[in-house]
Order: structure tokens, then C-alpha cells, then sequence
């Protein structure tokens, strides 16, 4: 079957002219429409949100979402960064307080044994750069949650012992039992004034009149009271807990039982001059686990003694 040919009558010949250009021609104009439709379709299906379904939207919508997502990821790393730096802050501040309870501080090692690790290497099925943002994020808020973890306990360890410290002060003997006189030299090895020798006295000696109130140095338990068959005359001893026990001796009056409970500040007797003694004064001791203590060094409601360090009173 031979080719379709079609002619056309030129005026200018006077004959009939096959048409060479004619399919050239058709064959543009249907492109022409083609494109103009293709282009219709196209911006329709924009306007009416993809409603043909080409996902051209939507791949314009993903890439929007993706570039905000890296922003806010990139904004969430900065402020996770932010955030480590308050808690070394944190540790910081964490271990003056401890100190401040007298708790060892959380030293470093310590420290990163608690919160360290090493980086966990996560595939999300997602770009490299975008997998590594996110490896990083995982790991700082990992961190971040274990530094916060560490501190809980440290200040739950802190509490327990503010606690613990509070009983124990309590305990402590803390203040001058006795209002009067003493001397700063008054501890450790002297001449005895009745017997002349060299003696060590064992506590503290203030003076003051026959009858004045001698107070409980601190929280605790009347151990004895009453009359000694030795020099200490009539004496009252407490015994503190936490290895402490004092000793109130050449008293005139005991103001208390054995077995009973007192509180610092509480009256037990009244001072006298019973016993081996020279005149009348309170002989006070503290011992922490049966070894005798300057008592001086707990006074601590007392800190203007310098004024009595002239005054070498020897009174037993």
C-alpha cells in the first residue's frame, strides 16, 4: 500500500503541488496542543491540591517539612548543649553542698562513670547528615538524663546526711555549761594545787559561786548522778551517742535522774565545791569514745575566750 501524499493547486504554476510541509505542520500543531493541555492539567491539578494524585504537592510539602525539621533539630542541639553546660554548673554547686554537710565531692571519674557512654551508632533510614544530627541528639539527651539521674541521688545523699548532721549537732556538746571563768591553759598536764604534783587535769575548770545552774552541753542520757566516792565529788555524767560523754563534777545539787532524757540547754545540777578541790567551780569534761577532749574546742556559743588566757585558774 503506497504512502498517503496529499496536493494542492498552486496559482502560481497552474498545477497541482504535493504538500511537503503539511505533516511538519500537523505534527507541531498537535505538540502546540499536547503541551497547552499538559500544562492545564498540570496547574489544575495544583490548584486542587494534587486531586489526580501526580505527588507533586506533595514532594513540594516534604521537602518544606524536611528543611524545618533540620532547623528545629539544629535549634534542639544548641539547646541541648546549653543545657549540659547548666548541668556542670549543677555538679558544681552540687559538690559545694556537699562539702557544706561534710560528704565527699563527686569527683570526676566518678562522675563520668555515672553519666558517660559511649555513642550509640543508630541507622534511621534517612540522609547521612541527617542520621548523624540525630545520633548526636540521642546521645546529649541520654547524657543529660543520666547527669540529671546522678544529681537526684547525690541531693537525696545530701538531705540523708543534712538530717543525720541534725541529730548529730544535737548530740554534740556544743556550748559553755556553766556561765564564769576558766583558762584557756586549764587542759593537760599541771601542778595539782592540793596534792603538788604534776597531774594532768583532764577537763576544764570554771569558776563561779556556790549554786550556779549548770546546763546539759548537748542532747542525751543521764548516765550517773549523784555522789563519787573520789575527788569529783558530787558529779553528773551524760552519755551523747555518737561517742561522746561529759562529765559535770563538784557539783552542790544534782537536778536529775539516771535514765533521763535531756535536751541541750536543760538544767542538771548546781555548781558547789564537793570533792578534792581549792574553791568553789564546775570541773567539766568531754570525751569522744573514752579519750578526754579539750573542752574549749567545744565551745562553740563561746568564741570571745581570748580574754580569759591571762587568767590561768587552777582550782582542782
Amino acid at each position: 500500500m503506497g504512502k498517503l501524499k496529499l496536493y494542492y493547486y498552486s496559482t502560481e504554476t497552474l498545477k497541482f503541488v504535493e504538500a511537503r510541509w503539511v505533516k511538519a505542520r500537523l505534527a507541531l500543531g498537535t505538540l502546540t496542543v499536547i503541551a497547552i493541555l499538559g500544562v492545564a492539567v498540570f496547574e489544575g491539578n495544583q490548584y486542587f491540591n494534587d486531586a489526580l494524585g501526580f505527588g507533586l504537592g506533595r514532594a513540594s510539602v516534604l521537602a518544606a517539612e524536611n528543611a524545618v525539621l533540620r532547623a528545629q533539630m539544629s535549634a534542639l542541639e544548641q539547646k541541648l548543649g546549653g543545657l549540659e553546660q547548666q548541668l556542670e554548673a549543677l555538679n558544681e554547686r552540687g559538690n559545694e553542698i556537699r562539702m557544706l554537710v561534710d560528704m565527699p565531692k563527686i569527683d570526676e571519674d566518678t562522675r563520668q562513670v555515672g553519666v558517660g557512654g559511649a555513642e550509640e551508632r543508630i541507622e534511621y533510614g534517612v540522609s547521612s547528615d541527617v542520621n548523624q544530627m540525630l545520633v548526636r541528639l540521642n546521645t546529649m539527651a541520654a547524657r543529660a538524663d543520666r547527669e540529671l539521674q546522678l544529681q537526684e541521688r547525690s541531693y537525696e545523699e545530701v538531705v540523708a546526711k543534712f538530717e543525720e548532721n541534725k541529730l548529730r549537732f544535737a548530740h554534740l556538746p556544743a556550748i559553755k555549761p556553766m556561765e564564769g571563768y576558766y583558762s584557756v591553759h586549764g587542759f593537760g598536764p599541771r601542778l595539782h594545787p592540793i596534792l603538788r604534783i604534776i597531774k594532768a587535769h583532764e577537763g576544764l575548770d570554771i569558776a563561779n559561786d556556790v549554786g550556779t545552774p549548770v546546763y546539759a552541753t548537748g542532747d542525751g542520757v543521764v548516765e550517773y548522778a549523784g555522789r563519787t566516792g573520789g575527788g569529783y565529788g558530787i558529779m553528773v555524767e551524760l552519755a551523747h551517742g555518737y561517742g561522746y560523754t561529759t562529765v559535770y563534777a563538784h557539783l552542790s545539787k544534782v537536778m536529775v535522774k539516771e535514765g533521763q532524757k535531756v535536751k541541750r540547754g536543760d538544767l542538771l545540777a548546781l555548781s558547789g565545791r564537793t570533792g578534792l578541790v581549792s574553791g568553789p567551780h564546775l570541773h567539766y569534761e568531754v570525751r569522744l569514745n573514752g579519750i578526754r577532749q579539750n573542752p574549749i574546742d567545744y565551745f562553740f556559743d563561746d568564741v570571745d575566750y581570748h580574754r580569759y588566757r591571762d587568767q590561768n585558774l587552777v582550782l582542782d
